[in-house]
């Protein structure tokens, strides 16, 4: 695992998504694990402007994401169909076909969530994850006693995260209390990950996530054990970390870095 601290969220989300564009370059086949929430639209906002303006294209490029609320359908205004669509499959050259999410209103959900399993594995696995992290260090949505080796499966929402939720809703009672998410299992097989957080409220649990013991309570803490995971927080997510300098001098020296100075 790297850490890279920014300035500010402009600055974090500006160097994920000039990852992601790098990626996406270098690969324009590249299958894409997309997440959702607050922190990722800034992210997206600049891929949606590297597309307009220097001509990013997605056009090849195949997405699944992290997970999806149980009952609601693609175009409820809270589902994360519609999130993605709105904040970026309308404003990028990608093939609708090729956007994949669980679909949450299926009659059977175990079904789905076996059959997004197989469809991930067709498409040759995720070459690159984003991943946001909630308040009680979940990723996707892998609440506290998730199983480091979990697959795609139907998740109770805990009051913390729906709380986290409810201004998309209209108040904690109204977010759904299931959805379907990916497992810590799943995501660890991507070949490579980036997991950005940003504000005061989110150094807590990245410290946790980051420097703390591995732990099915937080299900962050898996990301420890991947190959190649990426992490990029603000000055003040990072402000609870025990080794900062240590994390500045990676971004500043090592060559790796040195194209996004």
């Amino acid at each position: 695992m790297e850490v890279i601290i920014r300035p500010d969220e402009n600055a974090a989300a500006m160097l994920v998504a000039q990852m992601v564009a790098k990626e996406i370059r270098a690969n324009p086949s590249i299958v894409l694990g997309l997440a959702t929430g607050r922190t990722m639209e800034a992210v997206y906002a600049v891929l949606v402007q590297m597309h307009e303006k220097e001509g990013l294209d997605f056009s090849l490029c195949r997405t699944f994401n992290l997970d999806e609320y149980v009952g609601l359908g693609p175009t409820d205004s809270g589902s994360y169909r519609y999130y993605m669509n709105d904040h970026l499959f309308d404003h990028v050259n990608i093939d609708p076909r090729n956007t994949h999410l669980p679909d949450a209103t299926s009659p059977d959900l175990d079904l789905e969530c076996e059959r997004y399993e197989a469809l991930i594995a067709r498409n040759g696995g995720i070459d690159l994850q984003l991943l946001g992290v909630g308040k009680a260090g979940h990723i996707g949505f892998n609440e506290p006693l998730s199983a480091l080796r979990s697959r795609t499966r139907v998740k109770a929402l805990t009051p913390t995260t729906r709380e986290q939720n409810a201004t998309m809703f209209g108040g904690p009672d109204k977010v759904p209390r299931r959805a379907i998410t990916m497992g810590v299992g799943t995501i660890l097989e991507c070949r490579k990950c980036i997991l950005m957080a940003t504000g005061k409220n989110k150094a807590e649990i990245i410290a946790k996530s980051v420097e703390g013991p591995i732990t099915s309570m937080i299900s962050a803490t898996a990301l420890q054990l991947h190959r190649k995971c990426t992490v990029v927080v603000d000055e003040d997510a990072a402000s609870k970390l025990a080794a900062t300098e240590y994390y500045r001098w990676i971004f500043e020296n090592e060559p790796e870095w040195q194209a996004y100075q």
